[in-house]
């Protein structure tokens, strides 16, 4: 298994793969937003960025995947999931066990050199509270879904990356078995 993520990660089909994926899942949330009319809270806000992370690590790894780049792509996967990852237990346990001292802030804070809210207010202005709970499938909340998402890819993240020093066998890169 580790032989095969190592292939994968060196052609840029699984990186396009993971892009879209992330891609999708912010087409989902905009959809929820906008069309659902679902108020996306400040750790809403943070987890859509951690998942344009993941985005941005499948099209940094789809660009030169044969290159010493593959690992900086990596990295930002690696970094991102486990932000989104820690972001969704924390929204999620703001949700499960609402207290009145614990809150999360009213505006998102980006740095001043990257005023996302200021760019694109449609997709990184926060407008809900993050103890609300506004929408649940199979009884489950939304951050219990993005826990989970973000723990995939963190694994995944993970395993592709100890899977680095394990090179194809010459059988597998001409296809045959």
């Amino acid at each position: 298994m580790l032989r095969y993520l190592n292939q994968c990660s060196h052609g840029r089909g699984a990186w396009l793969l993971m892009a879209l994926t992330a891609f999708a899942l912010e087409l989902v949330a905009l959809w929820f937003q906008h069309v659902m009319k679902l108020q996306p809270c400040v750790l809403c806000i943070y987890e859509r960025c951690a998942l344009f992370g993941i985005m941005g690590a499948g099209i940094l790894g789809a660009i030169a995947p044969k290159t010493p780049l593959r690992f900086v792509a990596i990295g930002v996967w690696i970094y991102s999931a486990w932000q989104g990852v820690s972001l969704a237990y924390e929204h999620t346990m703001i949700q499960l066990h609402p207290s009145p001292f614990v809150t999360c802030d009213f505006a998102a804070r980006f740095p001043t050199w990257l005023p996302l809210d200021k760019w694109l207010p449609q997709v990184f202005v926060a407008t809900g509270d993050c103890s609300v709970r506004q929408w649940e499938f199979l009884s489950l909340e939304m951050p219990q879904w993005l826990l989970g998402i973000f723990a995939a890819y963190l694994v995944i993240a993970v395993l592709v990356l100890i899977a680095q020093p394990f090179k194809p066998r010459k059988r597998d890169l001409f296809g045959r078995y």
